[in-house]
């Protein structure tokens, strides 16, 4: 067996483009490919029904960030808790959270303005457009 290696982390969206926009525009992350996937080994590797998929992967300074519309899409039923059990988010660092947050165009919803942990790491969880989570710290 050959050792793991990390490829991508994957965001599931339903507006490709919208999300793609965002994380190109918040981030300043670059799109290094874009396709769709399709047919019946797909829909039984994912094991969804007719399933095909639209992709675009950017790069997070070497973290391949993965976002992917299905077809068919299923509503996520509300924006995900960090304290659920099996809640996901996505880690960026930059160089001055207080910075990013300030220049945040308007409307990007945050959780709370920076804050500094008992750790001294100075955090803000940013909402996508989908209501997926992303950290922001300070490098």
């Amino acid at each position: 067996m050959s050792d793991p290696t990390a490829h991508h982390v994957g965001i599931t969206v339903s507006d490709l483009d919208r999300a793609v926009e965002f994380y190109a525009e918040t981030f300043d992350l670059d799109v290094v490919a874009e396709f769709t996937v399709g047919g019946d080994a797909f829909a039984e590797a994912v094991a969804v029904d007719g399933a095909a998929a639209e992709f675009a992967h950017l790069d997070a300074d070497g973290v391949r960030v993965e976002l992917v519309a299905y077809d068919p899409a299923v509503d996520s039923g509300g924006d995900p808790e960090l304290n659920r059990q099996g809640a996901t988010h996505l880690g960026l660092t930059v160089d001055d959270v207080e910075a990013f947050y300030a220049d945040l165009a308007d409307g990007v919803k945050t959780l709370s303005p920076p804050r500094t942990t008992e750790s001294g790491t100075t955090v803000l969880f940013v909402r996508d457009p989908e209501g997926n989570l992303i950290e922001v710290l300070d490098a």
